[in-house]
């Protein structure tokens, strides 16, 4: 026999608030639900005035979904996040959704939000999925000129990769805001990004490289063996040293993708390459050991070529 309470309780949540955030004032005015009911435990308040019923997975996609009914027109998403929006490896999980608006623009950040102020034209804005965005070429503007120098590096590498802008359209970018704060640091981020990195965390470690005084190292340097067999597409090298630099991250503990990687690196050190692996603990915790490492590599090398 059906349980009454529980037809009850379903009867109350309205189908169609169970998809994607909802302002709260339109549903009451609509009648899908009374004030009290929005209170309940069924729906969870994500913004102020933004709701969502509580079963609902809140990824990344939903919470930009809620910032942009919160924002109402008033700015956009903007910064990494806007990044990952376009379809660059970007997103920093958990972290607040950063959003810009402009200066005459005023309310106080909510939880959940970080607020920039900067003027913001109609051509810096986009749509997706109704929600107000920064374009890719604003984006990447924003991100070169406010990130930390490696984050920022990141972040365009992302997007080149991801084809959402090419170089020339950052430097563009530049040239047509000039005096902008952090104009110095973009083109600094211009010399020093790579669309060919395959993820942050490369990019990350070839920053690292080069704060640490080594010379640039290539990103996705392939190798061959003497009859032209392709053996191994490198994360970072330095081909004149037979010296690869390679990011390991959690899928590599996978059984079959540790046995794929042991055969790799055996053809690789039979063809007298140097190889030297680093996990998410040696970028984030030990930077300074990462450089004592690879310099101790990179010198022993040009020793051994030297004799």
């Amino acid at each position: 026999m059906p349980d009454p309470v529980a037809m009850s309780r379903a009867a109350t949540i309205p189908r169609e608030l169970t998809y994607a955030p909802f302002v709260g004032r339109d549903a009451v005015a609509e009648g899908l639900l009374t004030r009290r009911q929005l209170a309940g435990d069924a729906w969870r308040r994500l913004l102020p005035g933004i709701y969502a019923w509580s079963g609902l997975r809140l990824d990344h996609r939903m919470r930009c979904l809620a910032v942009g009914l919160f924002l109402h027109g008033r700015g956009a998403i903007s910064g990494r996040d806007a990044a990952a929006i376009w379809g660059a490896d970007a997103l920093v999980r958990g972290a607040a959704i950063e959003v810009t608006v402009p200066e005459v623009v005023r309310f106080r950040a909510p939880d959940g939000l970080v607020l920039v102020r900067s003027r913001l034209q109609d051509s810096d804005v986009s749509a997706w999925a109704g929600v107000p965005v920064t374009t890719p070429g604003r984006t990447a503007f924003d991100v070169a000129r406010r990130l930390p120098i490696v984050e920022s590096v990141a972040t365009v590498d992302a997007m080149l990769a991801a084809r959402l802008l090419r170089p020339q359209d950052l430097a563009a970018s530049a040239a047509v805001r000039p005096g902008w704060p952090g104009i110095s640091q973009l083109r600094r981020v211009l010399e020093l990004c790579d669309g060919s990195a395959e993820s942050p965390q490369e990019s990350r470690l070839r920053m690292i490289l080069i704060a640490g005084g080594l010379p640039r190292p290539v990103c996705q340097h392939e190798v061959f063996d003497a009859r032209g067999t392709f053996v191994a597409r490198l994360d970072l090298a330095y081909p004149e040293r037979q010296l690869a630099i390679e990011y390991e991250g959690d899928h590599h503990r996978n059984r079959e993708v540790f046995q794929k990687d042991l055969r790799r690196i055996n053809r690789l050190r039979a063809l007298g390459w140097t190889v030297l692996r680093f996990g998410p603990v040696d970028i984030y915790r030990q930077p300074d050991r990462v450089v004592a490492l690879v310099r101790i590599a990179y010198d022993n090398v040009a020793s051994k070529v030297a004799s």
